[in-house]
């Protein structure tokens, strides 16, 4: 399954490469060799993007027709209303859905 969404993507315009193990693909992209790693599952990327990049971690979930982001770290309910949150991780997942969603308008409004 995957390999064949891979060669689509190449079809499509899309750098895209794999399938890899999961256990080194992340050290891969941290080392500047990919923009983004798709996995199969929460888990398998999670813990790797929480190592990496704990306050600016996103999570996309694709398979919708519209963007859902969410910061990598959670909800951090233990922290609410103590003022110590680091809003990274948010910010950079606002930023990322509000990108995608006026992309998405645009080629909705040129098509």
């Amino acid at each position: 399954m995957i390999a064949p969404a891979i060669e689509g993507a190449k079809r499509e315009g899309i750098r895209a490469d794999g399938p890899f193990p999961s256990d080194t693909v992340f050290v891969r992209a941290r080392g500047g060799n990919y923009d983004a790693v798709v996995t199969m599952y929460h888990d398998q990327g999670q813990i790797a993007m929480k190592l990496m990049g704990f306050d600016r971690g996103v999570t996309l979930m694709g398979g919708f027709p519209f963007p859902i982001v969410t910061p990598a770290h959670g909800t951090a309910y233990d922290i609410v209303g103590k003022g110590v949150a680091n809003v990274g991780a948010t910010r950079a997942a606002l930023l990322l859905g509000a990108r995608m969603g006026a992309a998405r308008q645009t080629a909705r409004s040129a098509g």
